[in-house]
């Protein structure tokens, strides 16, 4: 069984679902559960974490008692999983909780890669490459949260850890699973973090398969995928088949995602008119008071389509936001906000929450208290349903995942 660590809610789901593509039977729990709250019987169970931006010692703390329950529960390998554009800052979280699990296992070396070539994301002479664009140049360059102004991996890794880091050449990982072995057992002592180049789906299959046997591996999606499909479980897919049929129920999308392709997605929703209301920090900067008007303006909506409720602002009106209020303080307002919101909306009787980015995605389930899930049907590529413990059906969609059209598509039904 594999044990995997994710650092967000909507990282989790889409760690999750690489897995279950492969036929891999897949439990994702938000939070970490108590060993005996743990089903049976699956081969990968996902601890969901809110790690990524919060203290470095708490996202230690955090990340240790995930790996010990998954421990307790048998897990042969230890994945960590980090986003695709490697989002992190000089002081973490990606290091410290690496050099943690380090420490924790023993273990002398981690080959690490977050290239996930299905969403764009490929690695060259250890630089990160966002739809061939250098990391530091993408979109990811101004995240109001962890800006990324630095396209190289090492140096990334460096700043934030204990260990000093390398890469593997193309050249190697073009040789397959072989000469990757020999590379990082060439390099166990010299480094502790080995950033293997990964330019495509059979790059990521040879990285796979060198480090089966591994006790720790770190990454993104891409290399979760990698691994299932690596180890030969598509004879599972029946076994780890779920019901495939879209959910039902009343439905809201709650948006708080920046990303280029959230606002796209919102686009879509308003130029489809459905109603929408957005969160103004400008007009309250008290959580549960925006959540209340929001509540307010969801109650005197006719019976129709999915409405949608965001915070997400277009870069220059963000910074505005955050030049008044603060980073910190406003992601706290709007955070709140969705939390209040979320109970709410339950109250009346919400059964199907779709909500945009990992922080929005992580105040729902928090909110809403929910302990775990089976992946169910894929919305789009990397963002599949939750069957939750609690009869709800979520959608927890990152930042820059999905067509266009997804929130429009996901919310559709009568609210």
């Amino acid at each position: 069984m594999i044990g995997v660590i994710a650092d967000d809610v909507t990282g989790a789901t889409d760690a999750a679902l690489a897995f279950r593509r492969t036929g891999m039977r897949c439990g994702v729990y938000f939070g970490t559960p108590h060993p005996s709250d743990v089903q049976s019987g699956l081969d990968v169970v996902v601890i969901a974490l809110k790690s990524r931006t919060i203290p470095a010692r708490e996202a230690v703390a955090q990340s240790l008692g995930a790996a010990q329950t998954l421990q307790a529960i048998g897990a042969r390998q230890l994945f960590f999983k980090y986003c695709s554009t490697f989002d992190s800052t000089a002081n973490g979280n990606i290091g410290p909780v690496l050099d943690a699990l380090v420490d924790l296992l023993q273990v002398d070396a981690v080959v690490t890669t977050p290239a996930t070539p299905e969403h764009g994301r490929t690695t060259f002479n250890g630089y990160l490459f966002v739809n061939n664009e250098l990391l530091a140049e993408s979109s990811m360059r101004n995240h109001p949260l962890t800006p990324m102004r630095d396209s190289s991996l090492t140096r990334l890794m460096n700043a934030q850890s204990t260990g000093s880091s390398v890469v593997v050449d193309h050249d190697v990982v073009r040789r397959g699973s072989e000469a990757i072995r020999s590379a990082v057992d060439g390099t166990r002592h010299a480094a502790r973090y080995l950033f293997p180049d990964a330019a495509t789906e059979e790059d990521l299959l040879s990285i796979a398969q060198a480090v089966l046997d591994e006790p720790l591996v770190a990454g993104a999606a891409g290399l979760a995928g990698a691994i299932g499909r690596a180890h030969g479980s598509r004879d599972a897919a029946a076994r780890a088949r779920v019901s495939e049929s879209a959910p039902t129920g009343r439905a809201v999308v709650l948006a708080g995602s920046c990303s280029r392709r959230t606002l796209e997605q919102i686009d879509r929703m308003l130029h489809a008119e459905r109603p929408a209301h957005r969160l103004d920090a400008f007009e309250s900067d008290d959580p549960e008071r925006l959540a209340q008007g929001a509540l307010d303006w969801y109650d005197a909506l006719p019976t129709g389509p999915a409405p949608l409720i965001y915070s997400s602002l277009a870069p220059a009106a963000l910074r505005k936001v955050q030049d008044a209020i603060g980073v910190e303080r406003s992601a706290e307002i709007f955070e709140g906000a969705f939390a209040h919101i979320a109970r709410g909306l339950r109250e009346r009787g919400v059964t199907r929450f779709v909500a945009a980015g990992g922080e929005t995605s992580g105040s729902l389930v928090a909110a809403l208290g929910i302990r775990g899930g089976v992946v169910g049907l894929e919305a789009a590529r990397g963002v599949p349903w939750i069957h939750t413990d609690r009869n709800l059906d979520v959608l927890l969609k990152s930042g820059n995942f999905g067509e266009p059209d997804l929130l429009v598509a996901a919310s559709d039904g009568s609210s």
